[in-house]
């Protein structure tokens, strides 16, 4: 086991070394056409799908310790966070960084189809990846004709239910430390995601990412496509609208209170 955990690793860091520099090569190639952007979320969202592909694969087939999965989880986050170059890598962050003006409506549409397109490319990537048996852990599933089972282990509604509040509470964090300097912020996120797949990993999986989910989650045997749609992009969905909204309408409400408790109160002179 700690043979397979170990090229396991070396798989993620190929991958996110490789995904770094096509990204630099591409952001290069691009610089003068205005597609750099686009190329970015396409290598990044690639590199998350790959990257979870694998951390997949250590945790339901290799069966390696839940402080350990978690571990990787939080350490990913922060590579991800870290070398993303600008990408958003999720369709639900693309549609509310063009709720709040910060791209175009167009500029979102064409990034989610390039998440989709990469988490699709991830998917077809990885068995071929897998297929060279570089360890004891792709041999054992390339026998099993890479099938997966659905994480899905509570009724929908409840499944639906716990990816909105894994989404809504990941929103929140990312909302409330843009502030905060890059190389805390990563960290900080990653925290927040972690104990959301510690909390709802169990129950869905925890993705509450529907480019993601497409790539790892849509493929595996146990539900229909419309019971994925509603689990893992309904849910998301509706928890990142729910954490902008909230807030947005909140935040004002909660800054006037606090300057109103903060104004000195006038006072009658007395004679």
């Amino acid at each position: 086991m700690t043979a397979d955990v170990a090229v396991s690793l070396s798989v993620l860091a190929g991958i996110v070394a490789l995904s770094d520099a096509t990204r630099r090569l591409m952001t290069r190639a691009l610089a003068g056409c205005g597609l750099a952007v686009y190329a970015v979320e396409l290598v990044s969202t690639f590199q998350l799908c790959c990257c979870t592909h694998e951390l997949k694969l250590l945790s339901e087939v290799g069966g390696i310790e839940p402080r350990l999965a978690l571990a990787l989880t939080y350490l990913a986050s922060v590579v991800h966070g870290l070398t993303f170059s600008g990408a958003i890598g999720n369709p639900s962050g693309a549609l509310e960084h063009a709720y709040h003006a910060r791209i175009s409506g167009w500029c979102a549409a064409r990034r989610i189809v390039c998440q989709f397109a990469a988490a699709a490319a991830a998917r077809a990537a990885v068995p071929v990846i897998w297929s060279m048996g570089w360890s004891g852990l792709h041999v054992r599933y390339k026998l099993l004709g890479y099938r997966c089972i659905s994480p899905i282990r509570v009724p929908l509604p409840r499944a639906a239910a716990v990816e909105l509040a894994c989404a809504f509470v990941v929103q929140t964090a990312i909302s409330h430390t843009r502030s905060v300097e890059e190389k805390y912020r990563v960290h900080a996120v990653a925290a927040v995601i972690t104990a959301a797949v510690y909390a709802g990993g169990r129950l869905t999986g925890a993705v509450f990412n529907p480019a993601l989910a497409f790539s790892t989650q849509f493929p595996c045997s146990g539900h229909s496509f419309l019971d994925y749609c509603l689990v893992y992009w309904l849910g998301p969905l509706l928890g990142m609208m729910s954490s902008v909204l909230l807030f947005d309408k909140l935040g004002p409400l909660l800054s006037g209170t606090s300057r109103s408790l903060h104004r000195p109160q006038d006072t009658k002179k007395t004679t």
